[in-house]
C-alpha cells in the first residue's frame, strides 16, 4: 500500500481491507484494520500484514529492507509464502541497481545516454592521425586554418566528454614534423605513438591502444585522407570495428582524392560526420546543464556563426553578461633569433 503523491493520507480507522491468503487451495478473507506507519517517505501496513503487503512496501534499497518487516512472528503460511517471493525480491533489487547504475556515467558530469546506433562518450573512442605540419603544407581541398580550428575542437569536446583519445605521428623527424602545437596544447602530457607506416593499421602500437579502449566505434581522423584515413578505416571495420571519419579534420592533396577517399570508405561501411555534429551528439540534451557549459564555451570559440549567434541570443534576448575571452597580450621575446 503506497502513496506516492501524498505521504500523509488521511486514513479512515474503521476502514477495512480484505487480506487474501492461500493456504492448501483454500482461501480465506480477514478483515483488519488498516494501520499506516511511514518509512523511507512511503506508507506501509503496520498491524498484521501479509507478506504481500510486505514485498509492496520494501524499498529499493536493500538495505532498508528489515526497516518495513513486521513486529509480529510469522506465521507458517507467511514463511512459506517468504520462501517463494524473498528470490524474485532480491532479483528485482538486483536489477534495480543495475539499471541505476547502467545510468551513471563515467563521467559524473553527465548521465549515460541511450545508444541505438549512435555514438555517445560511453562506446567510442578518437583516433587522430597525423596532424602534422608536412601534411598539412600539402592539402589544398579544403582551408588549412578550418582544419586546424575543427580538429582542435574535435579534441576539446573528446576532453569534455571524457572520451578516450589516441594520437598518432609518422615520421615526425625525418619528413613531417611535429603534431600541431595547438593540438599538443588539447592533450598536454600525452605523447603521440610515433609510426614509420603510412597505415597506421599496421602499426602494433596503435592497434594496441585502441584495443586498450574497449570501445568498438573509432571516430578517424587525419591527414591525409586517401592513405592515412582510408587505410586504418577499411582495415578496421574488416577486424570488427564501426568507424566514422570526421571529415571536416581531414584533408588531401586534391579535390579529387578527398573524395575518392571518402567514397571509398563510405562503401566500405564507414559513416562520414563532423566535428561538431559529434559533439552535438555526445551532448544530446541542452538539459544536460554538467557539460552545457563547457560545449557553448567550444562553439563560441571554433564554430563561428553559430557561437556569434549563441552570444548574441545570450546578450541580447536574454540578457546574459557577455562572454570574457582572455585578455591578448603581447608576447615578449624571450631569447635573441638566430
Amino acid at each position: 500500500m503506497i502513496h506516492p503523491t501524498n505521504p500523509n493520507p488521511q486514513i479512515d480507522k474503521s476502514e477495512n481491507i480484505a487480506l487474501m491468503f492461500t493456504h492448501h487451495g483454500n482461501t480465506q478473507t480477514q478483515s483488519k484494520p488498516r494501520r499506516y506507519r511511514q518509512i523511507h517517505g512511503i506508507n506501509c501496513l503496520r498491524e498484521n500484514p501479509s507478506i504481500v503487503d510486505v514485498a509492496a512496501c520494501v524499498p529499493l534499497s536493500v538495505e532498508n529492507k528489515a526497516d518495513c518487516l513486521p513486529s509480529r512472528e510469522w506465521s507458517a503460511l507467511d514463511r512459506q509464502l517468504l520462501s517463494v517471493i524473498a528470490p524474485t525480491s532480491k532479483s528485482t533489487f538486483e536489477r534495480g541497481i543495475q539499471n541505476r547504475m547502467a545510468q551513471q556515467s563515467s563521467n559524473g558530469n553527465r548521465p549515460r545516454l541511450s545508444e541505438k546506433g549512435l555514438l555517445t562518450p560511453d562506446n567510442c573512442v578518437v583516433a587522430l592521425i597525423d596532424h602534422q605540419g608536412q601534411m598539412l603544407f600539402g592539402t589544398s581541398n579544403f582551408d588549412r586554418q578550418g582544419i586546424i580550428n575543427n580538429t582542435v575542437a574535435l579534441g576539446k569536446a573528446a576532453r569534455v566528454f571524457d572520451v578516450p583519445v589516441v594520437l598518432t605521428t609518422v615520421e615526425t623527424k625525418s619528413f613531417s614534423g611535429n603534431m600541431w602545437p595547438q593540438l599538443r596544447a588539447v592533450f598536454p602530457g600525452q605523447e603521440p605513438i610515433e609510426r614509420s607506416s603510412m597505415n597506421s593499421w599496421d602499426d602494433k602500437n596503435f592497434v594496441a591502444a585502441i584495443e586498450k579502449s574497449g570501445r568498438k566505434k573509432i571516430l578517424i581522423a587525419g591527414l591525409w585522407t586517401e592513405t592515412c584515413v582510408a587505410l586504418p578505416t577499411v582495415q578496421a571495420i574488416h577486424d570488427g570495428y564501426e568507424v566514422y571519419v570526421v571529415e571536416d579534420c581531414c584533408g588531401d592533396v586534391s579535390q579529387l582524392a578527398h573524395d575518392n577517399a571518402m567514397k571509398r570508405v563510405i562503401q566500405a561501411g564507414a559513416k562520414p560526420v563532423t566535428s561538431l555534429s559529434t559533439m552535438l551528439e555526445w551532448q544530446r540534451d541542452w538539459a544536460h546543464r554538467g557539460t552545457y557549459d563547457a560545449v557553448m564555451d567550444i562553439v563560441k570559440n571554433h564554430y563561428g556563426a553559430y557561437g556569434i549567434g549563441v552570444e548574441y541570443a545570450y546578450t541580447m534576448v536574454h540578457g546574459a553578461p557577455a562572454t570574457k575571452f582572455p585578455e591578448y597580450a603581447v608576447p615578449v621575446a624571450l631569447a635573441a633569433h638566430k
